[in-house]
């Protein structure tokens, strides 16, 4: 009775675990590839790489690409922070994550960029693509274009915010490099994706990083990405002790298992980095402007009596927005051929010219003579042989007769008649030297420090951050009794002042030095 009480049970077990198969395997199944990058960003060297070649979906870690050629347009002029850009139909219309912007409606560019740094913002994402590119689709063009010049060899871009499309394929090993350029390209900027909540014009919104961003120290960026296909994907950079290691991870399992393996590679990398490394940042790639490749579209134009014989048309209509206008080259113009009497008759003219000077001169120098020979006893003989030497040869350069020791001028009896003049008292004038420095006599400075390269690593980290007023000028560190002090020398007595405040402003202790 014992055994055949057991026999159900057993079978109740066995349909359990079947279930419990039927939903599992395909949930492993559909599961998004796993790859993963672990990068110094000091030098470029990878630390640890798995599956980092294949391409897979990016997600929203796009929207890293995305900020870059903003970035990259506003430093450029193509456009500004406080541009005004309109919503259009289709941003308004993208799904979430969304700053829930309004068709027709006007919004600051740089609320735009805080959005889709920070919130993931996809309606962000496509306004900035159309604000600079004017349609999503040129702007992707120029994402592509960008990612090539910077070494992503194996991404391809549709579109600005990440979500899943055809082909929209990039690589753990790309995106790495991607954030590497966003660190040291635009280190301005960087500060953005270390903010846990920023002010989007419209609403506060939080980051989608801040998890990570709390939970591991030195973590300041860098972007987050999820779909269904994509999985949690996420690169991030973090700092300590003067080592920075940015990591990639695409198709994690939830938010949670993927910050718990980015902070296992994080930990891996800092591991294995060297203490001390020459920071050697991405070459920044040349700036090519804006994308001015032209868009075809097909024009059907058909008979207004349409019959069975007659096939329709097919025009190919070519459309390009013009930025700038470009300089026409000179058409070339091939040198006048000059006939042989022509150039005959301007050798005599220029002879005649250069033979009338010449009888001048011999004229002037005669005059000269006479004028002497009337208040200086000079002999006849000394003067025609001067005469003669010159018209013997005319077409020498006229030597100049040595001037006599003692020289008396005709004009010097009516000098000596009148009483001279007392010559009036020259006041003393002070000469200074001229500066070639163009003024920059002053420098700031950024904190004393116990050691030399503690010092020399805040004026890394603080050029880095505030390169606008800093470029140009020369990193110091002087040993004094009391410490080693970090300066910034070469500066204006403005550019010093406007640093200072700038560094203030981000806590940063500074104070002005003088020329002293």
């Amino acid at each position: 009775m014992t055994g055949r009480r057991r026999k159900p049970g057993r079978i109740g077990l066995y349909v359990i675990t079947a279930i419990w198969l039927a939903i599992l395997v395909p949930m492993s199944a559909m599961a998004a590839p796993y790859a993963a990058m672990v990068m110094d960003a000091r030098n470029g060297e990878v630390i640890h790489s798995d599956n980092a070649d294949t391409r897979l979906h990016p997600a929203s870690l796009t929207k890293m690409m995305t900020l870059y050629v903003v970035f990259e347009a506003v430093q450029n002029g193509e456009i500004s922070m406080d541009t005004k850009v309109r919503i259009s139909q289709k941003a308004a219309a993208e799904p979430p994550s969304k700053l829930g912007l309004r068709a027709g409606s006007t919004i600051q560019l740089r609320y735009l960029v805080r959005a889709a740094a920070i919130k993931s913002a996809n309606d962000a994402a496509t306004a900035l693509a159309e604000a600079i590119s004017g349609s999503e689709a040129a702007f992707a063009r120029r994402m592509n274009r960008t990612a090539k010049a910077i070494g992503m060899t194996r991404t391809t871009f549709k579109n600005a915010h990440g979500l899943t499309e055809s082909g929209h394929l990039s690589t753990a090993r790309d995106m790495t490099i991607l954030g590497r350029h966003v660190l040291y390209d635009y280190p301005q900027y960087y500060n953005l994706f270390s903010r846990r909540s920023t002010d989007a014009g419209i609403k506060t919104v939080a980051h989608t990083n801040r998890r990570f961003l709390d939970s591991y120290a030195g973590a300041d960026g860098i972007k987050t990405g999820y779909t269904r296909a994509a999985g949690f994907n996420l690169t991030a950079s973090a700092e300590r002790g003067g080592e920075r290691i940015i990591v990639t991870v695409f198709g994690g399992n939830s938010t949670a298992s993927r910050n718990a393996q980015v902070a296992k590679l994080m930990d891996l990398g800092f591991k294995k980095a060297p203490s001390r490394m020459a920071l050697r940042t991405p070459r920044k790639p040349p700036y090519l402007g804006p994308d001015t490749s032209a868009t075809t579209e097909t024009v059907i134009a058909r008979s207004q009596t349409p019959s069975t014989n007659t096939r329709a048309k097919s025009i190919r209509v070519v459309a390009a927005a013009v930025k700038t206008s470009l300089r026409p080259t000179a058409r070339p113009v091939a040198e006048p051929i000059l006939p042989d009497a022509l150039v005959a008759e301007l050798k005599q003219d220029i002879q005649s010219v250069l033979e009338d000077v010449q009888t001048a001169e011999v004229q002037d120098v005669a005059a000269t003579s006479a004028q002497i020979a009337l208040a200086t006893p000079v002999s006849e003989a000394t003067v025609n042989a001067a005469l003669s030497t010159e018209q013997a040869a005319p077409s020498a350069s006229v030597k100049p007769v040595v001037r006599p020791r003692t020289l008396v001028l005709a004009s010097a009896t009516a000098r000596q008649a009148a009483p001279a003049a007392p010559a009036p008292k020259r006041e003393a004038e002070i000469v200074t030297r001229i500066s070639t420095s163009g003024g920059r006599h002053w420098g700031i400075n950024v904190g004393r420090f116990s050691s030399r390269h503690a010092a020399e690593k805040a004026l890394l980290q603080t050029a880095l951050a505030e390169m606008a007023t800093l470029d140009g000028s020369l990193r110091k560190v002087v040993n004094g009794s009391r410490g080693f002090d970090a300066n910034f020398m070469g500066l204006t007595r403005d550019s010093a002042d406007l640093a200072c405040r700038r560094l203030q402003a981000r806590q940063v202790t500074c104070f002005m030095i003088g020329p002293s």
